[in-house]
């Protein structure tokens, strides 16, 4: 394999990783939140509201319902308005970050929804206030849980970056398409699938180490 071979697969993961790390990271700092939102404000939660938490449910699962190649068109002009382009890899995070969000928050809902109910009612009955609740108790007792999910997150959008190839975002998908499919270069493509297989196993057995260790 060539030096400039290379350099492109070496230049389309790290393209891929930042693309993937980043909207990770936007999807936990807002989507946890909006999980913890949902569960608090849900019939027996915290903080109960008769009709906000089902508007904010629905919007969620609309927004993951829609396949993420139509979403990553639909939101072109939103990409451009905040990133200044939608080229590249930096205006990928924007689609990558949308899709994801309401992804994590449905499996954070499910794993915070798995907190013993006993030790949030043994907590206010010591006169524990709700946020030292959602603090001290539902977030650390749902960790591994979460961690468990945020692997599922990434391996998930490793796999939206490289749809995001079809549209120049960049990345492991884009050396692919341009390089590998419209070139007949069946070398590049085998390469770019070795990559997306070591990277995503890499992602579940640090995900897995991380779950058991927790657990314990």
């Amino acid at each position: 394999m060539s030096p400039l071979i290379v350099n492109l697969i070496i230049r389309a993961t790290l393209q891929t990783l930042e693309m993937v790390f980043a909207s990770t990271a936007i999807a936990v700092l807002f989507g946890l939140p909006l999980a913890l939102f949902l569960i608090t404000t849900s019939p027996g939660g915290l903080y109960r509201l008769p009709v906000l938490p089902r508007i904010v449910g629905l919007i969620v699962d609309a927004l993951r319902a829609v396949p993420f190649i139509i979403l990553l068109v639909l939101l072109i002009p939103i990409t451009r308005m905040i990133a200044g382009t939608s080229l590249g890899t930096e205006a990928a995070i924007v689609p990558l970050s949308i899709a994801a969000i309401p992804y994590f928050a449905r499996i954070a809902e499910v794993a915070l929804r798995e907190v013993d109910p006993g030790l949030i009612d043994a907590v206010r009955s010591m006169g524990g206030t709700r946020f030292t609740i959602m603090r001290s108790v539902m977030i650390p007792e749902a960790l591994p849980s979460l961690i468990g999910g945020l692997t599922v997150t990434l391996v998930t959008l490793v796999g939206a970056s490289a749809m995001a190839g079809t549209i120049g975002a960049g990345g492991l998908g884009d050396l692919a398409i341009r390089y590998g499919y419209q070139r007949f270069n069946t070398t590049i493509m085998l390469w770019v699938v070795a990559v997306l297989v070591v990277m995503v196993c890499l992602m579940q057995l640090i995900g897995n180490i991380l779950t058991r260790w927790l657990k314990r």
